[in-house]
């Protein structure tokens, strides 16, 4: 099991804890991780994209000209697409971009990119993290003690005073142990957690 450091507030080490390899010490599955980021990409598009085909353009109900005779290509319609304001050819339509994932598949690509974190040393542990009112200033000062510059925050219950603390603080983002996700972890350059997230994230996924 891998021993990390924990510290306080003020950016002190207070002591280590032990993770679970179970979860921070899984086999990484680079393909695994990649179908849960294209999974998520995937889900979040609208897919409401839509142009009108020939026979959905107004006008062109008739052939411009006779078919022969007139030295002209035959042409059946002034819709067709060829023609300026014609239809698309195969034009976009209205569809569902979402596919699914397995839950294991979706567990072990989680489990990749956190025990990536640790590896590559971009885990930090902090004992807790509590503020007195909604305040950026203070929050970006813990972040400051922390040498955290760029990074994702996860806390165990919704603290509303931490959530908003941050809202404004560029290149962090917070998010709750059961919103965690496989792009945001991936895409975060620091990982946050706090002593409750680990123990929380260690009994959900372990």
């Amino acid at each position: 099991m891998a021993n990390v450091s924990v510290y306080n507030m003020e950016g002190k080490e207070v002591g280590t804890i032990e993770l679970n390899d179970a979860v921070f010490g899984a086999p990484v599955n680079e393909h695994l991780v990649h179908m849960a980021v294209v999974q998520q990409l995937a889900n979040n598009r609208q897919g409401t994209q839509k142009a009108k085909t020939r026979s959905e353009v107004s006008g062109g109900g008739r052939k411009p000209w006779r078919q022969k005779g007139t030295g002209h290509a035959r042409q059946g319609s002034i819709r067709a697409p060829q023609w300026k304001g014609g239809g698309v050819v195969f034009a976009p339509v209205p569809r569902d971009y979402s596919f699914k994932l397995n839950k294991k598949e979706k567990r072990a690509a989680l489990k990749s990119v956190l025990t990536d974190k640790v590896l590559n040393g971009n885990l930090v542990v902090v004992d807790e993290l509590k503020l007195d009112e909604i305040k950026t200033k203070k929050f970006t000062e813990v972040m400051n003690n922390l040498k955290v510059s760029s990074g994702l925050v996860v806390i165990a219950e919704n603290n509303e005073n931490i959530v908003l603390s941050a809202r404004n603080v560029a290149d962090i983002d917070t998010t709750l142990v059961n919103t965690i996700n496989v792009y945001d972890v991936l895409n975060a350059k620091t990982l946050v957690l706090t002593k409750e997230s680990v123990a929380k994230i260690e009994e959900v996924y372990a």
